[in-house]
């Protein structure tokens, strides 16, 4: 929150054009007399276009002044990406400069070794206001009023955007927004709440609205700015659902022209058969959005060309920037004779040449530019499909093309940003910091195997297996990353192809056939246990299995759930069902029925309370989900499709099916529909629930209340798969009715199925747990912590001295 806000804060404060060089060189060559004074930022540096927008310059806070020079903040390194940056060592202990630095950051003409970093305080106090506005051209035509108003952040949006983030994240995900079909969001500040809610409602009255809101709920607000942040995320697909790509943007325009810019931009859009999602910081005149393109089109090199050159030339006429923030780059360099005369084209090159005479530092860019088409990524890339490359999950949000789904990722980095009480990714980039260990750096490593780059050994290649090795498969980023990467999916896809037909790494036999190992074990569950208890036993086996000798081996029941469940009558076919009292099928998985049957027998006590009638289904089924994390899809999609044959009858005939373990529950939602392309397995996908929505509709149906936990605190580990594919909603807005003290967690346990007990993870699992879960048990010593999943609570037992229940066990306490 704090970059962000700081981020808004300076925003109107500052130009948002870069500096240019050519600028400073053209005034040196002009007279003296003829030089007109410039107005400076608060960092002492001119800026070069009259038409930015600014504020009144503000007395400098303590913390933006110049730090004393023996500050160990004063100054720091820029490593490579991924390293942790530190106050520098005494001379004797620094570390030696890696060659990277300055291939990552170098620019056009010089290279960045060091820069001083100016920290900014968040305002004692801000107030949002939410406007709404008929379409996003008059969200444009007033945007520029808001500076007078005290503004720090006018952020644009409209329907389409929003549109989206209901079809990715849900309803509930869009809080209400004021009447209209465009908004903007207004942050004012004050010394102290009631003056910001004072500069709020000025807003209000002085701005023409269809309807405007002060939003004062804080998880409003945070909702709000999601939807916003996010932007650069979810406008990777367009409005047509198709994959849209950067190019043109982030131009700015002056504000007072945004609404003209915004009805010239939609009608050129329209002459080229294209579209985006477009949102930005409205108060500066800057505008983001990606265009859908088809670059894999016969052409699509001479069309993208022709619409980035219209664009410019309407930007250019309406006194605008190409690039607001980002840079003209290699996309934008070749236009920018379109925006700027001959005469500082030309200074462009002699400053260059002055700098950089051999022409060593980003050749292409700025001067002797490359065509804006010339380094284009995606018509390199092949389509890599099912049919012709026997891809085994089908794709279905990317045309079946893994190609396409890999190229989703835009590089927003989000994946780099610090955890959050309701955020999952990505555990290991915040256990290790290594950009190769983030959903970022995987991606782009996969799209180098794809299209042949610099990884060209393709699925077996060392690298990509190294990316790859430190992912949990939690999921987190299939619902975090706001461009869609589900870098489990892909992970899991990786390991098939690598592995197919050959001999696998032990844990893909010991962990991936775990279910069919413990159906063994379960006919004689005292000697498995007596075996496994032997002193030494872990040290000597575990390793031969590839499961690390410092974790626990589970305990197998003496009598499995579904043994239980025949005895108390509760087995019947699935088609028999149907005319019981409101029905529910529970799908046995592997976890509860041979290592937690309690979960099971507590499930079927809380549903009969809740008014419905329980069963066990006859046919027997897996979701195949210990296969898919280990890449063993063939045979993950032949188990999946006997799981949906049998529990297709009962789905038919209207009855629910409830999981009780998140990670078989989502796998049967999420994977089945992917591996197994049938109408039988989408409908079953679609009838899968968890027990917290089947509880909360008995409960809105008058059927069932809450049990009153008033008094209860509560530490909740979501399990990643539920928070990625279920969403934790009804898990939380149940809990409420009780009354608990609840304090969710995010991140991930880190033993995340397979991952945490398979040698070489040991070290990276404890690390992820020590993100969130861990100080969080620590501070809060007689909570209760509720974890769902089997790996969240065999993290907890084997971490600490305390146990993890399952919502089903708290209820029924």
């Amino acid at each position: 929150m704090r970059h962000r806000r700081d981020d808004r804060q300076q925003r109107l404060r500052q130009p948002r054009a870069r500096l240019r060089t050519h600028v400073r060189q053209h005034r040196r060559d002009e007279p003296a007399a003829r030089r007109r004074p410039r107005r400076r930022d608060d960092d002492g540096v001119g800026a070069p276009f009259a038409h930015r927008c600014r504020r009144p310059r503000l007395p400098p806070h303590p913390a933006h002044r110049r730090p004393p020079r023996d500050d160990p903040h004063r100054a720091r390194p820029l490593r490579a990406a991924g390293e942790r940056v530190r106050p520098r060592a005494p001379a004797a202990r620094a570390r030696p400069r890696r060659r990277a630095d300055a291939r990552r950051l170098r620019g056009t003409l010089s290279v960045v070794t060091q820069a001083r970093v100016r920290p900014v305080s968040d305002p004692p106090a801000t107030c949002l206001v939410a406007l709404g506005f008929e379409d996003i051209y008059a969200a444009g035509d007033v945007a520029h009023l808001l500076r007078g108003l005290g503004a720090v952040a006018a952020e644009g949006i409209d329907r389409r955007i929003v549109e989206v983030t209901a079809r990715r994240r849900g309803p509930a995900a869009v809080p209400d927004l004021p009447k209209g079909a465009a908004w903007l969001f207004v942050e004012v500040t004050g010394a102290d709440e009631g003056e910001a809610m004072t500069a709020a409602r000025r807003v209000v009255a002085e701005i023409p609205a269809v309807e405007a809101r002060v939003v004062t709920d804080p998880a409003e607000v945070r909702a709000l700015w999601r939807i916003r942040e996010d932007g650069a995320g979810l406008s990777s697909r367009s409005p047509r659902d198709r994959p849209a790509h950067a190019g043109w943007e982030d131009a700015a325009v002056p504000p007072e022209r945004m609404g003209e810019y915004l009805r010239r931009l939609d009608a050129l859009l329209a002459e080229h058969d294209v579209t985006g999602l477009p949102y930005g910081h409205f108060g500066d005149g800057c505008l983001h959005i990606r265009l859908d393109v088809d670059l894999a089109a016969r052409g699509a090199r001479a069309r993208c060309r022709s619409l980035v050159e219209d664009a410019a030339d309407r930007v250019a006429s309406l006194g605008g920037s190409l690039s607001g923030e980002h840079g003209e780059g290699r996309a934008r360099s070749a236009l920018l004779p379109r925006m700027c005369s001959p005469g500082v084209i030309s200074l462009f090159g002699a400053v260059r040449h002055a700098f950089d005479e051999h022409g060593l530092l980003s050749p292409g860019v700025l001067v002797d530019p490359d065509p804006a088409e010339a380094s284009l990524r995606i018509p390199r890339a092949r389509p890599v499909t099912r049919s012709r490359d026997g891809l085994a999950f089908a794709y279905p949000e990317d045309d079946g093309d893994l190609g396409q789904a890999l190229h989703r990722c835009t590089g927003v980095g989000k994946c780099r940003a610090a955890g959050t009480s309701s955020t999952v990714m990505c555990p290991s980039y915040l256990a290790t910091r290594e950009e190769k260990d983030s959903t970022r750096g995987r991606a782009r490593a996969l799209q180098e195997m794809l299209d042949g780059g610099t990884i060209s050994g393709g699925w077996r290649d060392p690298a990509v297996h190294e990316t790859l090795d430190l992912c949990l498969s939690c999921k987190g980023c299939a619902s975090d990353c706001p461009t869609g990467v589900d870098m489990a999916t892909y992970k899991a896809e990786v390991l098939h192809q690598t592995y197919r037909g050959r001999l696998r790494p032990r844990s893909h036999y010991s962990l991936g056939r775990l279910p069919e190992l413990s159906r063994i074990a379960s006919r004689m569950p005292r000697v498995v246990n007596a075996l496994t208890s032997l002193p030494g036993a872990k040290r000597l086996t575990l390793p031969l299995a590839g499961v690390d000798p410092r974790r626990n081996l589970p305990t197998f029941a003496r009598q499995t759930f579904r043994a239980w469940a025949d005895g108390e009558g509760l087995v019947r076919p699935a088609g028999d069902a149907a005319g019981l009292d409101h029905p529910v099928a529970i799908f046995v998985d592997s976890f509860t029925d041979h290592f937690s049957p309690r979960i099971g027998q507590a499930a079927v006590t809380l549903l009969r309370q809740a008014g419905y009638t329980p069963f066990v289904p006859a046919e027997r089924g897996c979701c195949g989900l210990t296969l898919i994390s280990t890449g063993q899809l063939d045979r993950a999609a032949s188990t999946l499709a006997q799981a949906s044959e049998a529990l297709a009858p009962a789905v038919a005939a209207g009855v629910p099916v409830v999981g009780l373990e998140p990670s078989c529950t989502a796998a049967l939602r999420h994977d089945l529909p992917r591996l197994v392309d049938t109408d039988t397995a989408r409908s079953v996908a679609e009838g899968v629930r968890t027990v917290a929505e089947l509880l909360v509709v008995a409960q809105d149906e008058g059927r069932w209340s809450a049990p009153d936990l008033t008094g209860t605190t509560v530490v909740a580990q979501p399990h990643c798969h539920h928070h990625a594919v279920m969403t934790w909603q009804a898990d939380e807005a149940l809990l409420a009715r009780t009354g608990a003290t609840v304090q969710r967690l995010g991140g991930c346990c880190g033993l995340a199925g397979n991952f945490g007990v398979e040698l070489g993870h040991y070290e990276v699992s404890v690390e992820v747990a020590r993100q969130q879960l861990l100080p969080a048990m620590e501070a809060a010593p007689d909570a209760v912590v509720l974890a769902d999943g089997f790996s969240c609570q065999t993290q907890v037992a084997d971490l600490s001295d305390r146990e993890a229940i399952h919502l089903v066990e708290l209820l029924t306490r």
